[in-house]
């Protein structure tokens, strides 16, 4: 399974404002679209996104930007997933309108494919926000810096 680039960019923005949280200032969308390489308005629609969702508080104007709603801890990842991404289908016959599939009454493909599936949300559900963002204990998995603390979701130079 492929995750879209909307969940790639949506979950990026919120492990930076979940990493910031501490920050006197608010997240701004243009220091994210700096930090990540990603295009300023294509972060709008998804911020304006998680707004609606109530994930995220923006304000606008001087002084403004971005927020998490929520604690990072009550936030998890399957059901971030699970709003971003559209089609779960691994395979045509997932949608038997899309392509009848001749093997249909005999084939067990299309159960073990839709337990993977279900594994795989079921992984995404025991992770939280908070848990991507969490420091490293592993000096084997943080990158090697002299003098910064790694946090996932912000460049280094901001740790």
């Amino acid at each position: 399974m492929r995750l879209t680039q909307w969940t790639d960019y949506t979950l990026r923005v919120l492990m930076y404002c979940a990493a910031s949280k501490d920050r006197a200032e608010p997240v701004t969308i243009t220091e994210i679209a700096e930090s990540h390489g990603i295009s300023r308005s294509h972060l709008t629609k998804i911020v304006q996104q998680l707004g609606a969702r109530g994930w995220l508080e923006t304000s606008r104007g001087r002084g403004g930007g971005l927020r998490l709603a929520l604690s990072a801890q009550n936030l998890g990842l399957g059901t971030i997933v699970r709003a971003t991404e559209t089609d779960f289908s691994v395979v045509e016959c997932f949608e038997p309108s899309l392509s009848p599939c001749r093997l249909n009454p005999n084939c067990r493909l299309k159960g073990v494919l839709n337990q993977a599936t279900q594994s795989f949300l079921a992984v995404l559900d025991d992770v939280t926000l908070a848990d991507l963002v969490a420091p490293v204990s592993n000096a084997v998995d943080a990158p090697k810096t002299q003098g910064s603390r790694w946090i996932p979701g912000l460049p280094l130079a901001l740790a």
